[in-house]
């Protein structure tokens, strides 16, 4: 409950600071309001929105960074199994000999016999006259 809480205000916080960074004026701007491109005198007072979007980025900010360690904090303590697998029930195999994925060398007993009249695989047979 705790954990769902602070990931809703953590995006919560996210689009909000991403809304009030696209809403401030650059630098730029302020170049064309001196040639009266734009209007000086506004709703938040003489010096614009800057203070006003500055300090409500910069406190969104901050909670946006301890919601962050919050939710850092919180993933830590989890005990409950994150994976299906992780829950599913280990069983023993059911002999005790592992299977070998290597398989082991021939013996010589144990490879077939070649027919007299054909010469072996790793001879070269002589050519026809």
């Amino acid at each position: 409950m705790l954990q769902t809480l602070a990931t809703v205000s953590h995006v919560f916080l996210a689009v909000a600071i991403i809304v009030l960074v696209l809403l401030q004026r650059g630098k730029g701007a302020d170049a064309g309001a001196a040639f009266g491109a734009g209007a000086s005198g506004t709703v938040f007072g003489s010096r614009g929105t800057t203070s006003f979007l500055s300090r409500t980025t910069a406190v969104l900010a901050t909670l946006f960074f301890i919601t962050s360690l919050g939710l850092a904090y919180l993933a830590g303590q989890r005990t409950e199994p994150d994976s299906i697998l992780e829950r599913a029930p280990v069983t023993a195999p059911a002999s005790t000999e592992m299977p070998s994925a290597i398989p082991t060398p021939a013996q010589d007993g144990d490879l077939p016999a070649l027919p007299a009249d054909e010469p072996p695989a790793n001879e070269q047979a002589p050519p026809p006259q």
